[in-house]
């Protein structure tokens, strides 16, 4: 489970650190681990002594990673605050393996965390092949006026041809004033053809547009 601390750039978080320390030696348990480095990267210099324990643990994690770091230290500053020489290779520790912590010591989870989690998580899930499925679309083509050569007009729709588009059966239906328009099945293959691009780009453009002044969609059920 989490632990979460108040800044540990303040006495306030100090302090908590220090209550928390109470009657323990690290962090997560009776042995040094990345817990302690993290918070100990965050601390930027050893706490008094109204804070014995963070002091005593301060100590305890320094002894720890002071083999590590043998050269001599000459002391380090951030934004005029000196920081102690050996907790900048703590800081580099603890920024190698933060990615892969979901630990958080010093505050709330943030929006951008969530998200990154989430990402994480989508990342390793296998993607879903998408099905290909037939749909039966029924398409009404409106000629220009009652002058229009129906004919070529079913003509002009038949001759258009793409992968995953079969058209079929047909008839005139009577709109009025004379006028009929052509009333065709077609089935198509979805993830091969869009009805909408069909009708924009193909039936109501040059050359088919001489014949077809609109389309539109009667029925569109799945096979």
């Amino acid at each position: 489970m989490a632990v979460t601390f108040s800044d540990p750039h303040t006495e306030e978080g100090i302090k908590s650190l220090d209550q928390f320390l109470s009657g323990k030696t690290y962090i997560s348990g009776d042995q040094l681990t990345k817990d302690d480095i993290k918070v100990y990267a965050a601390v930027v210099e050893k706490p008094g002594d109204s804070f014995p324990n963070a002091a005593k643990w301060y100590d305890a994690v320094s002894s720890q990673l002071a083999p590590s770091f043998p050269g001599h230290a000459q002391g380090v500053r951030f934004s005029g605050a000196a920081a102690p020489a050996e907790a900048a290779p703590a800081k580099a520790a603890a920024t190698a393996e933060e990615d892969d912590d979901d630990l958080d010591l010093f505050g709330d989870e943030t929006e951008e965390d969530k998200k990154a989690a989430e990402e994480r998580e989508a990342a390793k899930k296998p993607a879903k092949k998408k099905e290909s499925g037939k749909f039966s679309v029924l398409l009404d083509v409106k000629p220009w006026d009652d002058e229009t050569d129906m004919k070529k007009l079913e003509e002009a729709v038949r001759s258009i041809e793409m992968p995953g588009l079969l058209w079929g059966a047909s008839k005139l239906v009577p709109v009025g004033y004379g006028i009929k328009k052509l009333r065709i099945m077609m089935t198509i293959v979805d993830d091969l053809v869009s009805v909408d691009t069909l009708v924009e780009e193909r039936l109501t453009v040059e050359p088919c547009n001489e014949y077809i002044q609109s389309c539109d969609i009667v029925a569109f059920n799945k096979i």
